[in-house]
């Protein structure tokens, strides 16, 4: 079903769960799963919770602040986090992280707890949308609903999913790893790695996005972490056999410009989860820009209002 919118190894460190005063308002550093994560909260605690999961190397600050606000001033209370080698929260050494994505899956859950949660709406972004697939499969009594952005049903290469296309696989292999120290190096490698995943249909907001880079480094412990050791996770964790259990209900929004994961990601997805709505989101990447929250910010909304 499509959905149309009515308007257009060892820790380098873990923090204490209590409020920090060097991070930024609102945020707080808790416990959940064993493990410190920093998290930041928006509008109003009674409403209904969102709890909000970015992609793989990406902190919370994906999350732009505005599309957060929009939410909150929809009466959403909502919470966005840093996984684990992210932003402020818990960070290892690079190469050889000692988790898995089932341990980012029980992350979640771990922070419904720390708010004293008993369900949430989740709405994941790329591995975060995998993520709160797992959530939703294993814990479904925590999910009152799934909004699925730029994700997939599977890993790279399984059956009937199209594979990244080569011009894309060309793009990120010519980014050079910059050096890590190298602060002008590294925000320009943030940038290169976004402009690749950006769709080629809509102009390119370097500026927004450089802004952002900024401000994700400043916030990351290790950003050679960050950026490797998602990728680096053991395990081979499958869920999409499983996906006809699911019983939340669940919106899938996909660009259909999508270089990373293509459409046919979010089709999949839409056709094998029962009842899910399909949201395409035409001339975008693998991305949330400001250009498209006039719709995503509504949709997500209208999906949560009722369950």
């Amino acid at each position: 079903m499509t959905y149309s919118p009515d308007t257009g190894g060892s820790a380098l460190r873990s923090p204490p769960p209590t409020a920090d005063p060097a991070g930024e308002p609102g945020e707080r550093m808790v416990r959940a799963n064993g493990v410190g994560l920093c998290t930041q909260t928006f509008g109003d605690a009674d409403d209904p919770a969102i709890l909000l999961v970015m992609g793989a190397a990406a902190s919370m600050d994906w999350w732009e602040d505005g599309f957060c606000e929009r939410l909150a001033v929809g009466r959403r209370f909502v919470i966005r986090y840093d996984h684990r080698d992210t932003g402020r929260s818990v960070s290892y050494q690079r190469g050889a992280p000692p988790y898995t994505l089932r341990d980012l899956a029980a992350d979640a859950v771990g922070l419904l707890d720390a708010f004293s949660l008993a369900r949430a709406h989740l709405v994941g972004f790329s591995m975060g949308g995998a993520i709160a697939q797992l959530v939703a499969l294993d814990h479904r009594g925590r999910v009152a609903s799934l909004t699925l952005i730029a994700t997939s049903p599977a890993g790279p290469g399984d059956p009937g999913l199209p594979a990244m296309p080569e011009p894309t696989q060309a793009g990120f292999a010519a980014i050079a790893e910059p050096a890590w120290s190298d602060r002008a190096a590294v925000i320009g490698y943030l940038v290169d790695l976004a402009r690749v995943s950006a769709s080629r249909s809509r102009p390119f907001d370097e500026e927004a996005v450089r802004a952002l880079a900024r401000r994700v480094l400043d916030r990351t412990a290790s950003i050679a972490s960050s950026m490797t050791n998602h990728d680096a996770m053991s395990g081979d964790d499958r869920w999409r056999e499983r996906l006809g259990e699911l019983t939340a209900p669940a919106l899938v929004v996909h660009g259909t410009d999508d270089p990373v994961l293509p459409f046919g990601h979010g089709l999949a997805l839409a056709r094998e989860i029962p009842g899910a709505h399909l949201l395409p989101l035409e001339q975008a990447g693998h991305e949330l820009p400001r250009s498209v929250w006039d719709v995503v910010v509504p949709a997500i909304l209208w999906h949560t209002s009722d369950n």
